[in-house]
């Protein structure tokens, strides 16, 4: 057997902790690997560049005016690191445009509300507008994001775990 070794070192930390819970509850790398973004407990997505500095950070938005008692599930970049899609607790999927510079402004450009939490995420690299997400009743769609509408994939009458 031919086995590749992978050495795993630790570099540096991101977030100092703090009081209290600060539970990561979604994170991913931009595919241009020049951002982070973490989402923590708060809702608050922050993003580092590629030297592990926070640079920004924003609030998610809810799907309905009110409390914001939901919780971000995945994120995923789009293929050319502009965009980030949130999958959240509240049955929606919102689409940040976030641009390529830092300091760019952060607007909403997609929402896409379901009908069951959103568990799963992902964004292929060969689908710039086209992003899949799974649903806790068992459903996986593609978001469209020229037609701000979902088209079904798959069934099933089980929880989508993973993308």
């Amino acid at each position: 057997r031919n086995w590749s070794i992978m050495q795993i070192s630790y570099l540096q930390t991101l977030m100092a902790p703090g009081e209290g819970i600060h539970k990561v509850t979604a994170m991913c790398f931009s595919p241009n690997d020049r951002r982070l973004a973490v989402c923590l407990v708060d809702r608050i997505v922050y993003l580092y560049d590629e030297n592990g500095e926070r640079r920004e950070k924003f609030s998610t938005k809810p799907a309905d005016k009110g409390p914001k008692n939901y919780v971000v599930r995945a994120m995923a970049f789009s293929p050319d690191s502009t965009r980030l899609a949130i999958a959240q607790s509240d049955n929606s999927v919102f689409v940040y445009k976030l641009g390529l510079e830092w300091g760019d402004k952060k607007s909403i450009c997609n929402k896409f509300i379901q009908t069951s939490p959103i568990t799963a995420l992902v964004w292929p690299l060969s689908r710039t507008n086209e992003f899949v997400y799974g649903l806790a009743e068992g459903k996986v769609k593609v978001g469209v994001l020229k037609s701000n509408k979902p088209a079904a994939l798959y069934s099933t009458d089980s929880y989508v775990v993973a993308l």
